[in-house]
């Protein structure tokens, strides 16, 4: 369960000599072979500071491969204290600083954003799996480090008989990385965002002071790190809530040839509330003329308990010949994403440019907008990849820097065009552009987007229309904790 502490060193890897320090003239780490009259020494470090041009160029992009911004030097952490530390150095030295939350599997690991949000030019870059501890699990929660993989974690409390109860798709992603977005997954009717499920974290602010907070305990600090883009400071370790495991979870799928049924049923399911899972996608039908829409439900059980009964599904409008229904053991369920990205990655589609797309749809608008859009689309901007539109409860909700759009319906549905395209492809630019004109269309009509997709030329005025109220609470909170604005430039919230 516990991972083994880097042993202390005071050398930059990578290079042949000791630090001496950070020159503020040349914006530029340097060793003995480099002097310079401004030099300051760096903080003595339980891990290292990494100048290697190839370790440098590792934390240069990330899953959307759309933006290079080499960092001037990557820190891998051996303890808090050495974030706390290089913190103080930055915020003296005025060194743009970003997590970089290195998801994935094996040596197969980057920054899960899609558009250079947790990049820092020629700042700091934190690598979060220097830190991915988890301290202990509880009967009710687990206290992890940032760079704790959602996986992990799983298989960490499932022997206990526990689970995470929001869980995203794909599990490899650290904890610290989604919670500070958000983290969607399909059971969001039930327990909120990943973000809800945090009730306590250790930060440190831009100044390099650490905290531990929560919703009692220094609360505008909480609220300000959890869904806040990494705004507010470096989340090091966190309290996530866990559930009793099932042993089994039992997937209903029901299909529909238009978005009107659709949404009514999902809205209608939503609102009874009796699934565990809640999810739906659309997917291209079988003659490639046109869009099917999926709905997923899914009840996790132990046996001898029972789901919901089968007429509770009775009222719904979907195709009843298309209808399909399985059972799996919980943890086969829970990472069935594995062998897919297996397949991405064999095929040469994970390395590939991402332009994904994720957008936060009023419900009472989603027919609307889905009507006007899908037209518009064919298999091929799908790729090898899928389309999710799933139901959200904004009551569900409680990160008030999640910013979501307002319904006469009090529904939300996610967006979430997943393209995933062979080595060939090309023509990326058309589809940014395409993902800029679909944003614009759904602002138009009151809605908002999730901040990890690829839309270009994101402006000021942009954001503050995106954040609304929430904009003067992110200013308010910047000044508070990051007053030198050093923390997570990639994002662009402030120009």
């Amino acid at each position: 369960m516990h991972t083994t502490p880097l042993a202390r060193r005071t050398l930059l890897k990578g290079a042949a000599l000791a630090v001496v320090g950070y020159s503020v003239s040349q914006a530029a780490w340097t060793t003995g072979a480099a002097q310079a009259a401004d030099l300051s020494r760096t903080p003595r470090l339980d891990g290292t500071l990494e100048l290697s041009p190839a370790v440098r160029s590792q934390f240069s992009t990330d899953f959307g491969h759309f933006v290079t911004a080499q960092p001037a030097a990557v820190l891998r952490p051996g303890s808090v204290k050495d974030i706390q530390a290089m913190m103080r150095f930055a915020f003296d030295k005025r060194i743009k600083v970003a997590v970089n939350g290195q998801s994935g599997e094996g040596a197969d690991t980057e920054s899960h954003s899609n558009y250079g949000q947790a990049l820092a030019p020629g700042g700091l870059q934190i690598d979060a799996q220097s830190m991915s501890t988890i301290h202990r699990i509880s009967a009710d929660s687990a206290w992890v480090d940032m760079g704790v993989t959602w996986a992990r974690l799983v298989d960490a409390a499932l022997p206990h008989g526990l689970t995470v109860p929001a869980l995203t798709d794909y599990l490899h992603l650290s904890i610290g990385g989604t919670v500070s977005v958000g983290g969607v997954g399909a059971s969001v009717q039930r327990y909120g965002l990943q973000s809800d499920i945090i009730s306590e974290i250790e930060i440190v602010n831009g100044r390099g002071e650490v905290s531990l907070a929560s919703r009692t305990r220094n609360a505008q600090l909480f609220h300000a790190a959890l869904a806040g883009a990494g705004q507010a400071g470096v989340i090091t370790k966190l309290r996530v809530a866990l559930v009793p495991a099932k042993g089994t979870a039992t997937i209903t799928n029901l299909f529909y040839s238009n978005v009107q049924d659709y949404a009514a049923d999902q809205k209608a399911l939503m609102a009874a509330g009796r699934y565990d899972h809640h999810s739906g996608e659309v997917l291209r039908n079988a003659d490639d003329s046109g869009w099917l829409y999926k709905i997923e439900l899914g009840s996790y059980l132990t046996p001898p308990e029972q789901g919901p009964a089968p007429e509770t599904l009775d009222g719904l409008r979907d195709d009843r010949a298309l209808r399909t229904s399985f059972t799996l053991p919980y943890r086969d369920w829970a990472f069935r994403i594995d062998e897919f990205a297996v397949y991405l990655r064999e095929a040469g589609h994970w390395a590939q440019k991402k332009p994904w797309l994720s957008l936060l749809i009023p419900g009472d608008k989603v027919v609307e907008f889905v009507n006007a859009t899908m037209p518009e689309l064919t298999k091929a901007d799908l790729g090898d990849g899928f389309c999710l539109l799933s139901p959200l409860d904004p009551a569900k909700i409680k990160s008030p820097m999640f910013v979501l759009p307002h319904s006469s319906d009090g529904t939300v549905f996610f967006f979430d065009l997943l393209n995933f395209y062979s080595p060939e492809t090309t023509g990326f630019e058309a589809m940014l552009e395409r993902n800029r004109r679909l944003y614009d269309r759904l602002v138009a009509m009151g809605g908002k987007r999730y901040i990890i997709g690829a839309v270009p030329n994101m402006t000021v005025t942009d954001w503050k229309r995106h954040f609304g109220k929430q904009y003067d609470v992110l200013q308010r909170n910047k000044a508070a904790f990051d007053p030198r604005y050093l923390l997570a430039p990639g994002q662009n919230f402030f120009g």
